[in-house]
């Protein structure tokens, strides 16, 4: 290889030529090298360069390969989902002499969205006392929108994945006179329904199920961490989300909406199997309230009584709000013996319980018995002993 002219004695060109072409060898040396290095590692039995798969944004990039060629299969029939109107369609010029033969079907779907508008003249009255009588909205009338259209927005921004902005406008183009603000009005306000329907499912399911079924997983509500919770079997099915899934958070599910607090005998004998201290007991036991319809209530009341001042293990506020919560059975005798006889068995994963009576001696007995208010309780009871507490 001769030596190198002097580099002081070349242009500018030439010196980016001899450059470029020391790049080209030093990247040709480590590529050899490279190659040295594995094959010195094969031979001496050690690992080499590991192989990393492409990820799946990489495959989703290839070309999509040529799926066999499969038999089509043939379209079965067309049933549409609603009532089919029927429409005779007549002949015309049909020539002398000829014979009816009936008629030749012919379905056709269509989808009609129509925007209408309704004021509702309300009859006003003043009483000779001065009063004011209005004639009151129909049913289902709450606001300027009516329940076709709100019902409408609801289907298309959850199910329908649509954006505001194409709501809005999709909304407007068939007619409807309305502004963003107003179907984000539409999404947010007036939901007390939806809440009182899903409460509604959950009672009616714990009432009527022979059994139940729970489950949780974590879940994130307005960018905070919880927890959601399913309560269900194969009837029904109803979700909750909420920050805990302590066993308070579980009993309050299990209650679908019942904010009551109830002391009574059943209450203090779980105080006292979970070592809660005697004179706090007693201090409950002198109070001649025993009933509380929320739980500001039932604070106030263990406020009062000096409760929430101590720092002591068991923590006495949690202890009597578990017994207060869970035994609400009652003093009625023949359900207190019902429930006396009920075994939880666990269901799945462990959250859940189902609720049996012990074995019977005939098969004819042995069907499940409705969970009705005495059978939840029950349940309710033995969860406490089966869920660790938190």
């Amino acid at each position: 290889m001769p030596p190198p002219p002097a580099l002081s004695d070349l242009s500018r060109a030439e010196l980016e030529a001899l450059l470029v072409e020391l790049f080209g060898k030093v990247a040709g040396l480590e590529k050899v090298l490279a190659e040295q290095r594995e094959e010195i590692a094969r031979l001496k039995g050690l690992k080499g360069r590991p192989t990393i798969k492409p990820s799946g944004m990489d495959k989703g990039t290839d070309p999509a390969k040529a799926a066999r060629q499969e038999k089509p299969q043939r379209r079965g029939k067309v049933t549409p989902r609603v009532i089919i109107e029927d429409r005779v369609v007549k002949a015309a010029a049909v020539p002398e002499g000829s014979r009816f033969k009936g008629h030749e079907p012919f379905l056709v779907q269509d989808l009609i969205i129509s925007a209408s508008a309704t004021c509702y003249r309300r009859e006003r009255w003043v009483t000779p006392d001065g009063r004011t009588v209005l004639a009151p909205l129909p049913e289902g009338i709450d606001c300027h929108f009516g329940p076709e259209l709100r019902r409408f927005v609801l289907m298309q921004y959850h199910q329908g994945q649509s954006t505001l902005p194409r709501l809005t406008a999709l909304l407007r183009s068939v007619g409807v006179s309305i502004s963003k603000r107003q179907v984000q009005r539409l999404l947010t306000d007036k939901q007390d329904g939806f809440v009182s329907e899903a409460r509604d499912v959950l009672r009616a399911g714990l009432e009527t199920s022979a059994y139940v079924s729970v489950d949780d997983t974590g879940a994130r509500h307005k960018a905070t961490n919880g927890f959601c919770t399913q309560i269900g079997n194969d009837w029904f099915t109803w979700f909750g989300t909420t920050a805990s899934k302590s066993r308070l958070n579980f009993l309050d599910l299990l209650r679908a909406g019942h904010s009551d607090y109830v002391l009574n005998d059943a209450a203090y004998g779980y105080m006292r199997k979970h070592a809660m201290s005697a004179p706090l007991i007693a201090r409950l036991m002198a109070e001649p309230q025993t009933d509380f319809a929320d739980e500001a209530g039932w604070l106030a009341h263990l406020e009062r009584l000096g409760f929430t001042a101590l720092d002591v293990t068991p923590n006495p506020v949690r202890v009597a709000a578990l017994a207060a919560e869970t035994f609400q059975v009652g003093a009625d005798a023949a359900r207190a013996e019902r429930a006396a006889s009920m075994r939880p068995r666990p269901l799945g994963r462990g959250n859940a319980t189902e609720s049996r009576s012990d074995p019977p001696a005939d098969r004819a007995s042995m069907r499940p018995r409705p969970l009705g208010r005495g059978n939840l309780d029950a349940i309710v009871a033995k969860l406490t002993a089966v869920l660790p507490l938190q």
